[in-house]
């Protein structure tokens, strides 16, 4: 444990940080996997609407620094694609 007030500050903020990181990351992949699912249940509708949710939860984690952007072009390319190969 650090004995300096600022580190020990540090310590704590961090905590908090990565505590908010981690519940986005975790919103980010299930909105992810719902996307997924609906592809993998053939439901074009379901999935058109699913995607749409799903790109503005990443682009959001992107907006806030959890994700760097070209990983949240990437996550939406790799979603958008899919959807659209479902013909």
């Amino acid at each position: 444990m650090a004995n300096i007030k600022s580190a020990k500050k540090r310590i704590l903020v961090n905590e908090k940080k990565a505590a908010r990181n981690k519940a986005i990351r975790s919103e980010v992949k299930t909105s992810i996997k719902n996307v997924e699912a609906a592809v993998a249940a053939g439901s074009k509708e379901e999935a058109a609407a699913k995607l749409t949710k799903s790109i503005s939860v990443i682009e959001k984690a992107g907006s806030k620094g959890v994700y760097h952007k070209n990983n949240v072009a990437r996550k939406v390319a790799r979603l958008s694609k899919a959807v659209s190969s479902m013909e």
